[in-house]
Parts: C-alpha cells; sequence; structure tokens
C-alpha cells in the first residue's frame, strides 16, 4: 500500500498517482522498447560525459540559448534572436516585458544546471521555478492564481476553444500539495520508473495548472529537474524546449487526448507517454550524433567541408557551429573564406545574420 496518511488526513486529490489508477496503467511493448532504449542512451550519456568537455561546454552554451528561446516562443514571447543571444550570454541587459522574461528563465535554467542535486521535489520548488519567470518584471512570481482558469486554444478566426479545465483556485494548493507528497511517497519505491513516474507529474501539473500565468514553462522547468534527478541528464546538452517546439502540435494533441477524463481518474496516458519518450529519445540521438560523429578521425576542416558538400539550403555560422560544436567560430570562418575563394559557396550578406549557399554544381575536394 501506499503511505498517503499525511498529518492524519488521507488525501483524495491525487489523480495519476491514486494506487488505484498507478495499477492500471498499462505499459505496452512499444512503451516498454522506447523505455528499454532511454536506458540505454542513458548509459551512454555517461560515458560520454566523461570525455569531450570542450564538445560538452558548447552543447551546454548552445542548449541555454535553444532552451531559452523555444520556451518562451511556445508561449508567444518572442525575442529577435540576436538579443536573446546577448541576454542568455549576459552581455545585455533586458530592454521590454518579453526580454525580462527571457532573463528570468535563463537565471531557472543556470540554477538548475548548477543546483540540481540539492533542488528538492517541493511546493517551494515548484513556486521558486515560477519567480524565477518574473524575476526581472513588475508581476510577482510564485503565487498560486486567484481565479478559477482555462487550457484554451486560440482559433485562426480569432474564437478560442476550451481544451480542458483545471480545479477551481479555492482547491489548487490541495492539488498541488497532493501531487508533490503522492510523486515523493511514489518514488521512494520500486515498483515504478522514472520514467513513468516523471511525465505523469508533469500531466498532473499541466492539469492542475496552478498558476494564472506561466504554466507551461514552469512545466519544462520541472520536468528537466525531475529528469536530472533520475540522471537523465540530456536536456543539458540538447534542448528538450527546441524539441517540443518543432512538434508543438503533437505535444498539445497529445497533453489533450491524455487529459480528457482527469478528473474521475478516467484518462488514458499513453499518449502522452509516447510523445514524452519521443522528445528524450530525439535528443539522445542528437546528442550522440553531436558528440559521438566528431570524434572520429576527420580532421576539423573536413568536418566543415563536409558539411557543406551536404548543405542543401542556405546555412549561417552558427548553423555549422551547431552541427560541430567541436570546432570554433574562427575555423568555421576560415574555411568559408576558402571555399568561397575557390568559388564553391558565396555569401548573401555581411554580419551575424549572414547566409551561405553553394554555387551549383559544386564539388568539395
Amino acid at each position: 500500500m501506499h503511505n498517503y496518511l499525511l498529518y492524519g488526513i488521507v488525501y483524495l486529490h491525487m489523480n495519476s498517482f491514486s494506487e488505484k489508477y498507478l495499477s492500471q496503467i498499462h505499459i505496452t511493448p512499444y512503451l516498454l522498447n522506447l523505455t528499454n532504449a532511454l536506458s540505454e542512451y542513458k548509459g551512454k550519456e555517461e560515458l560520454y560525459s566523461r570525455q569531450s568537455t570542450d564538445v560538452l561546454d558548447k552543447l551546454v552554451e548552445r542548449a541555454k540559448v535553444e532552451s531559452v528561446e523555444s520556451s518562451n516562443r511556445i508561449e508567444g514571447i518572442d525575442v529577435k534572436h540576436d538579443r536573446l543571444v546577448d541576454i542568455v550570454k549576459q552581455q545585455s541587459t533586458p530592454r521590454n516585458r518579453p526580454e525580462e522574461e527571457v532573463a528570468g528563465y535563463r537565471d531557472a535554467l543556470e540554477y538548475i544546471h548548477t543546483n540540481y542535486k540539492t533542488i528538492p521535489v517541493s511546493l517551494n520548488t515548484i513556486s521558486m521555478f515560477h519567480q524565477f519567470l518574473y524575476k526581472y518584471t513588475n508581476q510577482t512570481g510564485g503565487e498560486f492564481k486567484w481565479e478559477d482558469n482555462l487550457i484554451v486554444d486560440r482559433l485562426e478566426n480569432g474564437n478560442t476553444r476550451v481544451r480542458f479545465k483545471p480545479p477551481p483556485a479555492s482547491q489548487t494548493y490541495l492539488y498541488i500539495t497532493n501531487l508533490v507528497n503522492a510523486y515523493q511517497c511514489v518514488s521512494k519505491e520500486h515498483n515504478f520508473s522514472p520514467l513513468v513516474l516523471i511525465p505523469l507529474f508533469i500531466l498532473d501539473y499541466l492539469c492542475i495548472h496552478p498558476f494564472q500565468d506561466g504554466n507551461g514553462r514552469a512545466s519544462r522547468l520541472l520536468c528537466l529537474i525531475l529528469l536530472y534527478h533520475a540522471g537523465y541528464r540530456v536536456g543539458k546538452y540538447i534542448s528538450l524546449e527546441r524539441i517540443i517546439e518543432q512538434s508543438k502540435e503533437t505535444y498539445y494533441e497529445s497533453l489533450e487526448r491524455a487529459s480528457q477524463g482527469w478528473h474521475e481518474q478516467k484518462h488514458d496516458v499513453e499518449p502522452w507517454l509516447h510523445y514524452f519518450y519521443g522528445v528524450l529519445i530525439a535528443a539522445y540521438k542528437e546528442f550522440e550524433s553531436r558528440v559521438g560523429v566528431f570524434r572520429e578521425k576527420s580532421s576539423k576542416a573536413d568536418q566543415i567541408r563536409e558539411y557543406v558538400s551536404k548543405a542543401v539550403i542556405p546555412f549561417s555560422i552558427s548553423d555549422i557551429e551547431q552541427a560541430c560544436p567541436n570546432i570554433s567560430r574562427e575555423m568555421i570562418r576560415l574555411i568559408l573564406r576558402e571555399l568561397r575563394d575557390a568559388g564553391i559557396i558565396y555569401s548573401t550578406s555581411k554580419g551575424r545574420g549572414a547566409k551561405w549557399i553553394k554555387f551549383q554544381k559544386d564539388r568539395i575536394a
């Protein structure tokens, strides 16, 4: 039996973490294959994390930028890329509200990456992550919602569609407390893999929707720390937020399908588990390709030439940096100039946003 008795009170609103619901979860053979694959990737991650320090450092730097950009952009907070990079690298201070929220997410990521070993799963942590989001704004973060809210889709014609109705504001504290306590309790047992419990926690958190705003971004921060605790640290090197943004429609669709019947504990989490595992596997494949491929014997110059030879659309120096994280920007510029002088590529403009294009019928020796 799960010990859900705390201070003499039996918590009733546990949804995905009730003993009855957990006992009914069916992990299909396909889902089991995905979790086994993730366990294998986790082992490879530990191997790579002990080597290729320069590559890993560059991956961390790029992942921060992409995570800040994508997680905010999913929620309609858009900042020009160059400005965002300067803010993430703390080379500039925020000038407006979107940039202030970008700076807050930056600080939250930095805090998680630095202190993940000592950050507990608690109400204080949930409030703290939300406070980070509004750290540089005139809005107070970390306070649970004071009025009922809805999860809606905004349609192209300007209308809205209610996707889910969270618990009322008056019950938010009870729901979120139960979620934290139940997760802590079940996590101490060995019946369930963290790969099951973590997506369940995120699903329940999003269904509770405890804050007036910022729930999506806070959920992605919570996901990162929970994965850290379970030993899945790929989110440090590869932006999970970027992968979610790239599959945003499927993200929202899987959440909606998994939340149907949630209030009655009759929801089916399988669509959400499929999506969640897919994001992690995509991240691990990318991580393996970025670290593993560039540990081979080919020279850095050959790596750049190979990238250019395979490019089918205009590309930037940043694109090559992303594909070849072990190569400095100076080296990339040098090889691009050589290819330009050889009549193989040409630049569309100058400056940080310049794109490079191959001449037709080029061949790179």
